[in-house]
């Protein structure tokens, strides 16, 4: 299959071929998600069921135990998973995020100590870029990174980290220094990154944020008080971290995958609600669940053509896949619920969890205006 990048990539599982290879798993997941939910904790069970079913090594290249897929596959992954837990899935993003960027980015000491165990599922990767009042394009940051005596030492803290608590090693981003000039919309010069593991001592990490979405996505705050790293826990060029940004939207990696499997799934409660309450004989609700469908599937499509990156401008792709899907994801919850009328209306009814993962999606990075921010800013320019 030739991209728009001249590259030719193995074909991709179907959609059916992989529920079919990770049913085991998706069942587990469905059969958690409630407890976890209310609990707001993941069990071990699904920690189990992820590293067994090889799911975590996506991302990764053969060589190192993994699939070698790009953001096709780990698209259709992330949606597949999503349609179980969306919780589970924004976990197995970050994962799939960081695990690519090791390898799109790393040293080889880096990608050889790293991705083996990223692949086999023994350490799991998170993503600790956002803070309180750096605002969304992370162009504030608190967090500074200095040298001392040959060392980095980072002083900080981190919010909304997704996995923290649960990750064995986190993708840092920091102030390494003084911000001489705006050159991105996400970010700003002068930033870089970090791989840091979670048993350094100068690094805590915790749940503690009561979620109203996604609640069993261990999102929480790391802290960063002396992180002392040595320079090889650098993770690509001093300063320039903003190219690594902007990479993650010309891969085509996209949030809107977890949007589409929350539809995906949501749709189906409607569905099978209307069959069993003998509702399909009615023209409305068929007319209903025929504009469902085809909201689900021009998000599928969407979130589809950013993952094969076959469009003249894969990072604007990207872009519009999670602000659509994101948008459909809460559009679909909604007319679902209302579908079903009072039944709907119960605390425990699957479609309310769904419909809070649903605006969650929203709001994470990059947030909804932020993502129509970097589709519009070159207009101006």
């Amino acid at each position: 299959m030739a991209t728009a990048d001249g590259l030719t990539r193995p074909a991709v599982p179907s959609r059916t071929e992989l529920a079919g290879r990770y049913a085991e798993l998706c069942e587990t997941l469905r059969r958690c998600a409630p407890q976890a939910d209310t609990d707001d904790a993941l069990p071990e069970a699904v920690f189990e069921a992820l590293r067994s079913s090889g799911i975590l090594g996506a991302a990764i290249a053969t060589e190192y135990g993994g699939h070698g897929g790009d953001a096709e596959l780990t698209n259709r992954l992330i949606e597949l998973v999503a349609t179980a837990d969306p919780s589970v899935a924004i976990i197995l993003f970050q994962h799939y995020a960081v695990s690519a960027r090791i390898s799109e980015w790393g040293t080889p000491a880096q990608r050889d100590r790293y991705l083996p165990k990223l692949a086999d599922g023994s350490w799991i990767a998170a993503s600790a870029w956002s803070e309180s009042g750096a605002g969304a394009d992370k162009r504030n940051l608190a967090t500074r990174a200095r040298r001392v005596d040959g060392a980095w030492v980072l002083d900080g803290a981190k919010t909304f980290t997704t996995g923290a608590g649960l990750a064995q090693v986190y993708l840092v981003l920091a102030q390494s220094s003084e911000p001489t000039r705006t050159i991105s919309t996400y970010g700003s010069d002068g930033q870089t990154f970090y791989l840091i593991e979670a048993d350094n001592p100068g690094l805590v990490a915790n749940t503690g944020m009561d979620l109203v979405g996604m609640r069993a996505s261990a999102t929480g705050f790391v802290e960063l008080a002396g992180c002392r790293v040595a320079d090889s826990a650098v993770l690509g060029p001093v300063g320039d971290a903003v190219r690594i940004i902007a990479g993650v939207r010309e891969s085509g990696a996209t949030l809107g995958a977890v949007s589409l499997g929350i539809a995906e799934a949501a749709y189906r409660l409607a569905y099978t609600h209307a069959v069993r309450r003998g509702l399909d004989g009615q023209q409305a609700v068929r007319f209903r669940l025929v504009d469902l469908e085809a909201k689900v599937c021009a998000a599928r499509a969407l979130v589809d053509s950013s993952g094969r990156r076959d469009t003249a401008d894969p990072g604007v792709t990207t872009l519009h896949s999670k602000l659509h899907a994101s948008q459909v994801s809460e559009e679909v919850t909604a007319e679902a619920l209302r579908l079903l009328g009072s039944a709907g209306f119960l605390r425990d009814h699957p479609l309310n969890k769904l419909a809070r993962d649903a605006r969650a999606v929203g709001l994470m990075g990059p947030i909804n205006d932020l993502c129509r921010e970097l589709v519009s800013a070159p207009w101006t320019s």
